[in-house]
C-alpha cells in the first residue's frame, strides 16, 4: 500500500527531491547552532576574549546566512511542499472520477453516489495533506532524531542509552496505539460517508419531502447518521487523547532522567556543566521531531484510510469492458437477434429465462408485459449496460462483444421515462448528444423534437438556464429536450423506454409526433404501458415472467385472444368485472 501511494509522486520526482533537500537543509542548520552556542560560551568561559570577540561578528553573520537560507527553505517545503500535495490530489481526484465512469451498471446499483462524493472530495483532501507532510516530516524527523541521538552519544553516552530506552518505550506504546486508531478512523470514513449519502438523498428528494410533509422525518433519519458519526469521532478524539497525553508522560521522564542522572554525572566531575547545558538543547531538538511524528499520527490515519478506500474503487475492475476481439464499427446495420439469452442481476434471481427475438431493421418492435417482467433488462443488454449470463446477441450477425463498447453505444440512441437534465443551458443540454454540434445543428434537433418554438419564448432563448436537473422545465419540455439529444446523436438503433408513459394527454400528443419522426427508418426497440402508442409497430411482443409469452401484430394478438388482448381490453373498454367486484 505504501508503495502504491509513493507512486503518486513519480512525476513530481524533482519538486520532490528539491522539497527533502530544503528539509534536510533546515534539520543540518537545527543541529549546527547547538555546536555554535557550545563553542562560543567555551570561549567564554575560559576567557579567551582576544580570540573570541573578533570572530562573534563572523559567527553571526554565518548564522544569519544560515537562518536566511532556512527561511528560504521553510518557505519552499510549505508553498511547493504544498503545492506538490494539491497536484498529486489533482491527479488522484482525476484517476477516481475517470475510473467512476468506466465502473459498470451494476457497480451503481450497489453502491451509493454520496459515499462516491465523499471520496471524491473528503477522502482525497486528506490524501492531500499526507502527501505534502507524510515524507516531509518523516524525513525531517528521522535526520533530527538520528542526528541530536548522534550528538547526545557523543556528549554523553550514559545518559543517551538510558534516554534511548525511555524512546524505544514510547516507539513501541505508539505503534501499538496506532493500530487500535487505524481501525478508529476508517470508520470514522464509513459514519461521515453516510451523513454525506443522506444529506444528497435528502435534497434530492426534497419536493417529496415536502409533499407528505416528512421533514420531521428526515430529521430523525438525518440525526441517527450524525450521531453515529459523532459517536466514532468522539471514540477517535480519546483515542488520540490517550495516546497525546500517555507520549507526553514518557517525553517528561526523558527530561527527568536526563536532569537526574546528568545532575549526578556533573557533580562527580563526569560531564561538564557546559555539556549538561548543551546536553539539554539537544534533548529539545530530539523530542521535537518525536512531537512531529506523534501529532502526525492524526494526519497518517486519516489520510492512509482514505488512501485505502481510494485503492478499493480504483482497484474495482469494471465488469462490462472491450474484448481482445472488439472492433470498432461505426455504422451498424441489419436484424437484431437475441438467442436463448438468460439473465440475473444476482445468480439466486433469474429475470430473463431462454428469450430469443429478432427485431428487423428499420421496424419497430414493441415489448409489453407487467412491471419487473424483463422489458427494461432485455433494452439494457444490447447496448451491454450488462452482460448476459449465456446466450448471444448480434447485430447484423456481429456479436455485440465483438463491436468496441464506444461504437456500440454511439449507434444506440436511448429516450428513457426518467429524464437527466445536466446542470448548464438548454443549448448544452441539447448538445450533449453530439460533441462539437453547431448551432444550426443543434436548432434543426430542437425543431425535430417539436420544442424548437418553446425554447424561443424563454428569456435568453437557447442560452437559458435550465435549473439542476431541469427543475425549470416541465415533464413534457425536458423529455423533448432528451429527443432532441438524440436526434443530434442520429444513431442506427433506437430505444424508447417508456418515453410518454407518465405524460399529460396534451404533451404526449406532441413527444409522440416527435418520436414517430425520430423512429421513421430506424431500427427501433418500444417499451410501452399505454397500448395506443405501439398499435402500429411491425411486431409487438409479450414479455411475462421473464418469458416470451406472445408476439405477432396488433391485430395478430388481438385475434388470438390472450394476454395482448386482456391487457388493451382494460385500457380501452374499462375495468372488468373482477376489478369492480374489489
Amino acid at each position: 500500500m505504501i508503495k502504491k501511494f509513493l507512486s503518486y509522486y513519480k512525476p513530481y520526482k524533482k519538486l520532490f527531491a528539491a522539497d527533502m533537500l530544503c528539509a534536510l537543509t533546515v534539520a543540518a542548520i537545527d543541529l549546527a547552532f547547538p555546536q555554535v552556542l557550545k563553542y562560543v560560551t567555551q570561549q567564554i568561559s575560559a576567557n579567551n576574549f582576544n580570540n573570541i570577540l573578533p570572530s562573534l561578528g563572523l559567527i553571526a553573520a554565518c548564522l544569519a546566512a544560515a537562518y536566511i537560507v532556512r527561511y528560504g527553505c521553510q518557505y519552499f517545503i510549505t508553498s511547493w511542499g504544498h503545492i506538490m500535495g494539491a497536484k498529486i490530489e489533482s491527479d488522484m481526484r482525476r484517476q477516481l472520477f475517470y475510473h467512476y465512469q468506466r465502473l459498470s451498471f451494476s457497480y451503481y446499483d450497489k453502491n451509493n453516489t454520496g459515499e462516491m462524493i465523499s471520496k471524491l472530495v473528503g477522502d482525497l483532501f486528506d490524501i492531500s495533506e499526507l502527501a505534502h507532510h507524510g515524507p516531509e516530516n518523516v524525513v525531517l524527523s528521522i535526520l533530527k532524531i538520528i542526528g541530536s541521538f548522534l550528538l547526545l552519544i557523543f556528549i554523553n553516552i550514559e545518559i543517551t542509552l538510558i534516554l534511548f530506552f525511555i524512546t524505544l518505550i514510547i516507539f513501541v506504546f505508539s505503534m501499538r496505539q496506532n493500530r487500535k486508531m487505524r481501525k478508529i478512523f476508517s470508520l470514522n470514513r464509513s459514519k461521515i460517508a453516510k451523513v454525506n449519502s443522506r444529506v444528497q438523498d435528502s435534497l434530492l428528494g426534497i419536493k417529496v419531502v415536502k409533499s407528505f410533509t416528512n421533514e420531521e422525518l428526515e430529521h430523525k433519519k438525518f440525526n441517527i447518521s450524525n450521531d453515529e458519526f459523532f459517536e466514532t469521532k468522539s471514540l477517535s478524539y480519546k483515542a488520540m487523547g490517550f495516546y497525546h497525553a500517555t507520549n507526553s508522560l514518557f517525553q517528561g521522564l526523558l527530561y527527568i532522567a536526563a536532569l537526574l542522572v546528568g545532575g549526578y554525572f556533573v557533580y562527580q566531575g563526569k560531564l561538564s556543566a557546559i555539556d549538561f547545558a548543551l546536553y539539554f538543547l539537544y534533548i529539545g531538538i530530539f523530542i521535537e521531531p518525536l512531537n512531529v511524528l506523534i501529532n502526525f499520527t492524526e494526519l497518517f490515519q486519516r489520510g492512509f484510510s482514505g488512501f485505502r478506500r481510494f485503492v478499493e474503487v480504483v482497484e474495482t475492475a469494471p465488469e462490462i469492458t472491450d474484448s481482445r476481439h472488439a472492433k470498432d464499427i461505426n455504422n451498424l446495420s441489419g436484424d437484431i437477434v437475441y438467442s436463448d439469452i438468460n439473465f440475473s442481476y444476482n445468480k439466486d434471481i433469474p429475470i430473463l429465462k431462454d428469450v430469443s427475438l429478432v427485431i428487423p431493421q428499420g421496424k419497430t418492435t414493441a415489448l409489453i408485459g407487467p412491471s419487473g417482467g424483463g422489458k427494461t433488462t432485455i433494452c439494457s443488454l444490447l447496448p451491454r449496460f450488462y452482460d448476459i449470463n449465456s446466450g448471444h446477441i448480434t447485430i447484423g450477425n456481429i456479436d455485440i462483444k465483438d463491436i468496441s463498447l464506444k461504437t456500440l453505444r454511439q449507434n444506440i440512441g436511448i429516450v428513457q421515462q426518467d429524464i437527466y437534465i445536466f446542470g448548464g443551458t438548454i443549448k448544452e443540454n441539447i448538445a450533449y448528444g453530439k460533441a462539437g454540434a453547431t448551432d444550426e445543428e443543434i436548432i434543426q434537433a430542437a425543431k425535430n423534437a417539436d420544442i424548437h418554438d418553446f425554447i424561443l419564448t424563454l428569456p435568453n432563448g437557447y442560452d437559458t438556464y435550465a435549473g439542476e436537473r431541469g427543475t425549470l422545465l416541465s415533464g413534457g419540455q425536458k423529455q423533448r429536450l432528451s429527443i432532441a439529444r438524440v436526434f443530434l446523436k442520429n444513431p442506427n438503433i433506437l430505444i424508447l423506454d417508456e418515453a410518454t408513459s407518465s405524460l399529460d394527454n396534451e404533451s404526449e400528443k406532441h413527444i409522440q409526433k416527435a418520436l414517430n419522426k425520430l423512429s421513421y427508418n430506424r431500427t427501433t426497440l418500444v417499451i410501452a404501458h399505454r397500448l395506443s402508442t405501439i398499435k402500429n409497430a411491425d411486431n409487438i411482443i409479450v414479455i411475462s415472467k421473464g418469458r416470451i409469452s406472445e408476439s405477432g401484430t396488433h391485430e395478430e394478438l388481438m385475434g388470438k385472444g390472450g394476454i395482448y388482448k386482456k391487457y388493451y381490453d382494460m385500457q380501452f373498454e374499462g375495468i372488468d368485472s373482477a376489478d369492480l367486484a374489489l
